[in-house]
C-alpha cells in the first residue's frame, strides 16, 4: 500500500491520489517529504507528461498538518530546516513544465489548501463540506507552505487579510467568488474529468502568475494608497482584537505586508522563520491542545459515558424569567418541542416573546425570515397548568435561586416526566444531592447550569449529584448536544466549578480595590489578562444583591446541614466591599448603579466614592495585578480538579474559556499553569501567597498530579 497512488492515462495525463495509510485524513504526517519526493523524482522522469491532477481518496482533500507531530516540536529542534522541507515540494510542483491541478473533492485547509495553491487550477465539488481556507492562526500557528505568499499574491493584501487573520473557510460558491477556486462541478465523479479536460484545453498554462515578469498584485503593492491605509488600520484593529496576547496574527501580517516587497523565494523563507518561531510558543501548544484536541475529545464524544445515543422529543422549562426564556430559545432553535411554564400566563407570553425578540434580530440581519420565526416560535407553548406536559421526556427547572422555591417546585412536578426522562435543575451553586431529595427518584435529577445571555453562551455545566444515574448523565449530555451546546461534565460541590472559579475572579478585583489600586487600574489590568470584561464591571452586571443572596442562602443551607461548606470562604473582599455597597444603595447596573454610574446614553464612569474602600496604597503594579487575576482563578481550577469537581483536563479548560471568559490565548487555566511550567508557577503562587494571603497557596498533591499527567502524556 501507498500513500500516494500514481495513475498515467492515454493522454499523458498523471493522477496522484492521496490516501494517507492508517490514517482518516491526509496530513503532512513524517512520510508526506519522502512520499512528495518520490512523486516529483517520478513525474520529472515522465515521459510524455502533459499535465497532473492531485485528488484524494478521503472524504477530505487533505486536512494540512499534523498536528501531533507539530505540539511535540520545542525550540531545540531544526524548526527552520523541517518547514523548508516540508514546502519544498510545493515549489517543485509549479515549476513542473506542465499544468497542475487539485481535485478538490472536500475540506481542503491549511497545508492542504496550501497545495492547491502551489496548482496552476482548482476544481471543487459543489458540497457544503468542501471548504478551503487557511485556518492556522486559530491553533497558534501561520500558514507556512507558502500559504501566506501565495495567498496574498493570488487574492491581493485586502481580500486575502480575512483569510490569514482570521482563519475564514470558505464553501465552493464564496471560495469561487473570491478567486480561491477556478470552478465548481455538481458531482465527485466530474471533477477528474473536469481537471484533465482544463488541462488539455490549456497545455501551455504551468506558469503561475508570480513567476510571470509581468506579475502585478491584485490591488496594487504595499505603495498603492488603499493598501498603505489597509496596513495602518489592520495594526490597530489587530492590537484592539488580540491586545497583543497572541503572536500569531501579528506575525502573520508582517509577514503578508513585506512578502511584497521581496522576491518569491526569499518570502517563502520568512515565512518558515515566521512559522519556526510560532511553534515553541506556550500560545500555539494551548490553541492546538485545547482548541483542536480538547473540542475533539468533547464533539466526538471521548468523555461522554457509554451507550446509545438519545434524543429529547419533548420538553418543559419552569419558570420564564430571563433564564427560562433563553432556555426555551435554545431549544426551539435546535427543533425541540418546549412548554414553558409560570404561575402567571402574561409571565410565560412574555417568555416567549422574548424569543420573538431574538429571531427578529435574526431578521434584520438576514439569518431568517418570517417563515422559520413562525416555524420557531410555534414549538415554544406558554402555560400554566403541569398537566399540559405531562409524559415529556425532559424537565428543566429555571426558577429564582431558592432552596425552598426550588424544592415546591421539583416536589410538585417530577410527575410529570415520561418513565425514562430526566430532570434537570438549572442552579448556579445549590448542590445538586440536596436538590435530589425533593424528587421521588433522584436517579433522575441533574444539574443542567446554563449561563446568561443563554442565547449567546453555548456552553452547559452538567453536575452530576451524589445518586444521580450514568444513564441520566448520558442522556444529559446528549440532550446538551442536541441543542447545540458543549457539555462540561462535574461533580456535586458548593458553587460547581465554574461559579467557584467565577467567584475568585470577581473577588480578586475587589481585593485589588481594597489593596489602594486604582479602580480604572484594576479594569485595565483585566483586560491585559485576556478577560473579556473587568471585575467591577462584571459585579455590576451579575448584581451586588443577587451575590449577596447567593452568599446568604449558602448560609441557610449551612445551618439547615448542619455543616461548614467553606464555599467562598476566600472571597473577604466581596463580604465586606458588597455588603457596604448595598447599604449605599448600589446595588449594581439593574438598581440604578453599582460600581459603576450609569447614563440615560448607554455610557457609564466608574463610581468616584470607590476610593472608601482602599485600606492604604501599597502600589500594586499592572504586573502584580494580571497575576494576581489570572492565578487566582488558575488555582482554584486546580482545587476543583484536585477535589474530584471536575473530571477531566480538557473540560476544566474548555469549561473556563466559554463558561467564565478565562483568557482564551492560555488554553484554558490547566492549560495556563502547564505552560507556564509547573515549577514556575508553583514558584510564582507562593511568592503570591506570601505576600497577598493564603487564597493564593497551591497543593503540592494537586501538582503532583499534573506533573504525572505531563508525564504519561509525553
Amino acid at each position: 500500500m501507498t500513500d500516494f497512488i500514481y495513475e498515467k492515462d492515454a493522454d499523458g495525463i498523471v493522477t496522484i491520489t492521496m490516501d494517507m495509510q492508517g490514517q482518516s485524513a491526509n496530513t503532512m504526517n513524517d512520510r508526506f517529504v519522502p512520499g512528495m519526493n518520490d512523486v516529483i523524482a517520478k513525474l520529472k522522469a515522465e515521459d510524455g507528461l502533459k499535465g497532473v491532477v492531485f485528488a484524494s481518496a478521503k472524504k477530505t482533500f487533505f486536512a494540512g498538518g499534523d498536528l501531533h507531530l507539530i505540539l511535540g516540536l520545542t525550540a531545540e529542534d531544526p524548526l527552520f530546516e523541517y518547514l523548508e522541507a516540508n514546502k519544498a515540494p510545493y515549489r517543485e510542483l509549479e515549476k513542473l513544465p506542465v499544468p497542475v491541478v487539485s481535485a478538490i473533492n472536500g475540506a481542503a485547509l491549511g497545508g492542504g489548501y496550501e497545495l492547491c495553491l502551489a496548482s496552476n487550477y482548482r476544481v471543487v465539488v459543489n458540497s457544503p463540506k468542501a471548504v478551503v481556507g487557511l485556518p492556522e492562526v486559530t491553533l497558534g500557528l501561520l500558514p507556512g507552505a507558502g500559504g501566506v505568499v501565495r495567498l496574498t499574491k493570488l487574492l491581493g493584501l485586502e481580500k486575502a487579510l480575512p483569510y490569514l487573520l482570521e482563519g475564514k473557510q470558505a464553501r465552493p460558491d464564496a471560495a469561487l467568488k473570491a478567486g480561491m477556486v477556478d470552478e465548481i462541478v455538481e458531482t465527485e465523479a466530474d471533477l477528474i474529468p473536469a481537471a484533465k479536460a482544463w488541462i488539455k484545453a490549456n497545455p501551455d498554462s504551468h506558469t503561475q502568475p508570480w513567476d510571470e515578469k509581468s506579475f502585478r498584485y491584485p490591488g496594487g503593492d504595499t505603495t498603492a494608497p488603499k493598501n498603505r491605509q489597509i496596513i495602518q488600520a489592520s495594526s490597530a484593529m489587530l492590537y484592539q482584537k488580540t491586545r497583543g496576547l497572541l503572536p500569531a496574527p501579528e506575525k502573520i501580517l508582517d509577514i503578508a505586508v513585506n512578502s511584497m516587497r521581496m522576491g518569491f523565494e526569499s518570502a517563502l523563507r520568512v515565512e518558515s522563520r515566521g512559522l519556526a518561531a510560532l511553534i515553541p510558543t506556550p500560545e500555539c501548544k494551548a490553541a492546538i491542545s485545547t482548541f483542536f484536541f480538547g473540542m475533539q475529545a468533547v464533539k466526538s464524544g471521548k468523555v461522554r459515558p457509554e451507550g446509545p445515543a438519545w434524543k429529547a422529543g419533548s420538553s418543559a422549562i419552569l419558570g420564564a424569567g430571563m433564564m427560562g426564556s433563553g432556555i426555551a430559545w435554545a431549544h426551539a432553535s435546535s427543533g425541540l418541542p418546549s412548554h414553558l411554564k409560570d404561575m402567571e400566563m402574561e409571565k410565560a407570553e412574555k417568555g416567549k416573546a422574548y424569543s420573538a425578540g431574538l429571531a427578529d434580530k435574526l431578521i434584520k440581519r438576514g439569518r431568517m425570515d418570517d417563515a422559520k420565526k413562525d416555524a420557531l416560535l410555534g414549538l415554544i407553548t406558554p402555560t400554566t397548568d403541569d398537566s399540559s406536559f405531562a409524559g415529556t421526556d425532559l424537565i428543566v427547572e429555571a426558577v429564582f435561586e431558592d432552596i425552598e422555591l426550588k424544592e415546591k417546585v421539583i416536589g410538585a412536578t417530577f410527575g410529570m416526566l415520561s418513565d425514562d426522562g430526566i430532570y434537570g435543575s438549572n442552579t448556579s451553586t445549590l448542590p445538586i444531592s440536596v436538590l435530589a431529595d425533593f424528587c421521588p427518584d433522584p436517579t433522575r435529577f441533574i444539574g443542567l447550569h446554563f449561563f446568561s445571555p443563554v442565547d449567546k453562551m453555548k456552553v452547559v455545566e452538567i453536575i452530576m449529584g451524589e445518586k444521580t444515574s450514568e444513564e441520566t448523565l448520558r442522556k444529559a449530555y446528549d440532550y446538551v448536544q442536541q441543542i447545540g451546546y458543549m457539555p462540561i461534565v462535574v461533580n456535586d460541590s458548593r458553587g460547581f466549578f465554574t461559579s467557584r472559579v467565577f467567584g475568585t475572579f470577581m473577588d480578586e478585583g475587589l481585593q485589588l480595590l481594597t489593596d489602594g489600586m486604582n479602580p480604572v487600574a484594576i479594569e485595565r489590568a483585566a483586560w491585559a489578562a485576556g478577560m473579556p470584561v473587568g471585575p467591577l464591571a462584571v459585579f455590576d452586571e451579575v448584581s451586588l444583591i443577587l451575590a449577596q443572596k447567593a452568599r446568604k442562602t449558602h448560609e441557610v443551607l449551612d445551618e439547615r446541614l448542619g455543616e461548614k461548606s467553606g464555599f467562598g470562604a476566600h472571597n473577604t473582599a466581596t463580604r465586606e466591599v458588597t455588603d457596604k455597597m448595598i447599604e449605599l444603595g448600589r446595588g449594581g447596573r439593574h438598581y440604578g448603579g453599582g460600581f459603576y454610574e450609569y447614563s440615560a446614553d448607554g455610557s457609564k464612569t466608574l463610581w468616584p466614592e470607590l476610593a472608601q474602600f482602599a485600606r492604604g496604597n501599597p502600589q500594586v503594579s499592572q504586573q502584580h495585578a494580571v497575576d494576581r487575576i489570572l492565578y487566582r482563578q488558575a488555582i482554584e481550577t486546580l482545587r476543583c480538579l484536585d477535589e474530584g469537581v471536575l473530571r477531566t483536563e480538557v473540560e476544566a479548560n474548555l469549561g473556563g474559556i466559554f463558561a467564565i471568559g478565562f483568557p482564551a490565548h492560555t488554553g484554558g487555566a490547566i492549560q495556563f499553569i502547564k505552560g507556564i511550567g509547573i515549577d514556575a508557577f508553583a514558584a510564582r503562587a507562593t511568592e503570591l501567597a506570601d505576600r497577598y494571603g493564603e487564597r493564593f497557596a497551591v497543593s503540592a498533591t494537586a501538582l503532583d498530579k499534573l506533573r504525572d499527567d505531563k508525564a504519561q502524556a509525553a
